[in-house]
């Protein structure tokens, strides 16, 4: 009791190697969000969406949905109105953590003490905030909430494409250093080889989706839409090789243009995936309250599937890493170098056993307040992406998949590119600045 009632460090009770308070408290939210997806996973499987409908109330109130007065066959909404409520509450939880820690610096605050102590009581909380989700009357919330979902999971969309480009940095730059070190050719082929894949996959995806996501006659969006972004991919991989480029950016190089390309290819294929046509979109799936021969919605179509994965490693990736450049701390809000870690060495030299440490007693090292509104975006992501972007057509009889999720998804991709190339020319830009 005392464990669950305490600090995250005596959750690990000496067992495990020396860790940082800071770090198993990221890692203990990650967990309650990873667990609130699985419960969300499990609502929407068909055989568990069924029994939805035995919930107390849960299925009272479907004719209002969106406000308008109608006969709606709750059976076939169940699972999306289950995601939704599920997505609702990880959201209110985090928001509402978000403003309790506003302006905590170090764990001497006494609030610090609710971030990395009281994990039954916390857990107590999200499970009431579930519960009482479930019992939210239908009326606009379905349409409304929809939107919230897709402002918050363009964000975070944003957030996963800045560790994507910090990740393919600080992957280029540890190659290239251990080549210089060792002075051997393996490290280069690695590179070679590892970007010749990615371009490769890359270019076999575009073949894939011209010959699955559009026709001869027709389908003039998909085309226009992955014409651009491939072009857009060109430009970006030969900016990144240029020669005032490289010398500004010795570490810059086709590895991180690769990734980057590879990734913007699948978000254009998630984005098509939400195609409302169904002659261009050979994945559409539509769930008809009326026909029951309509094939049912689910969640594990491949991008969704692509999508699930990338979401649970930046997840990780914002819970246990702070990045070795100093512009994306600056972003994320991370420090640098650890405050505090004086306190295990101190412990260390006392013959103590490694145990978990307080490394926040002069400063926090990372933003808890960000880090929360963090876990936020990323629950409105998994919200939307288990239930394909879809919601319930004007009809109130369809749940289909609207134009706004296809252009949300392009959008984000274009900002990623963007991104990606101000970090090439922000150095030719701002020759004053340091970008090290």
């Amino acid at each position: 009791v005392s464990c669950l009632c305490g600090s995250a460090p005596c959750l690990l009770c000496g067992c495990c190697p020396s860790a940082k308070n800071s770090t198993i408290s990221r890692l203990l939210f990650t967990f309650f969000l990873f667990l609130g997806t699985l419960v969300s996973v499990i609502m929407i499987i068909p055989g568990v969406e069924k029994e939805l409908h035995k919930l107390p109330g849960f299925c009272e109130g479907s004719g209002s949905m969106l406000g308008v007065q109608t006969r709606v066959n709750c059976d076939s909404f169940l699972g999306h109105k289950a995601v939704y409520r599920m997505g609702f509450a990880m959201a209110a939880f985090f928001l509402l953590l978000a403003a309790l820690m506003v302006c905590v610096r170090s764990s001497k605050d006494p609030r610090a003490a609710l971030q990395n102590g009281f994990w039954f009581f916390k857990f107590l909380v999200l499970v009431g905030i579930t519960v009482g989700a479930f019992y939210i009357p239908d009326g606009a919330f379905t349409s409304v909430w929809f939107y919230f979902g897709v402002v918050g999971s363009f964000l975070f969309l944003l957030i996963q494409l800045v560790l994507l480009i910090d990740f393919g940095h600080s992957w280029s730059q540890l190659w290239l250093h251990k080549a210089s070190e060792s002075s051997a050719r393996g490290w280069y082929a690695a590179l070679c080889i590892v970007t010749f894949i990615f371009y490769a996959a890359s270019i076999a995806a575009i073949v894939l989706l011209y010959i699955y996501y559009t026709k001869p006659e027709g389908c003039t969006e998909g085309k226009v839409l992955i014409s651009i972004n491939f072009i857009l991919c060109l430009i970006v991989s030969a900016v990144s090789i240029l020669p005032k480029i490289q010398d500004a950016q010795p570490h810059s190089g086709l590895l991180q243009a690769s990734l980057i390309t590879l990734y913007t290819i699948y978000i254009t294929w998630s984005a098509l995936a939400n195609v409302p046509i169904q002659t261009c979109n050979p994945t559409l799936l539509v769930r008809n309250s009326t026909m029951a021969t309509q094939p049912l919605t689910t969640w594990w179509d491949a991008p969704s599937i692509v999508g699930l994965v990338i979401f649970i490693l930046c997840t990780l990736f914002i819970s246990v890493r702070s990045s070795d450049h100093r512009q994306v701390n600056k972003l994320m809000l991370t420090e640098e170098s650890v405050p505090g870690a004086g306190g295990q060495e101190a412990a260390v030299e006392r013959g103590e056993p490694h145990r978990a440490y307080d490394n926040e007693q002069d400063a926090v090292s990372y933003n808890y307040t960000f880090f929360h509104l963090c876990l936020l975006l990323a629950a409105l992501y998994i919200m939307m992406t288990l239930t394909n972007w879809y919601r319930p057509d004007e009809s109130l009889q369809v749940l289909a998949s609207p134009w706004t999720a296809v252009w949300v998804k392009i959008s984000s991709s274009w900002a990623g590119l963007l991104l990606y190339l101000w970090t090439l020319v922000a150095p030719l830009v701002l020759p004053d600045r340091d970008f090290s």
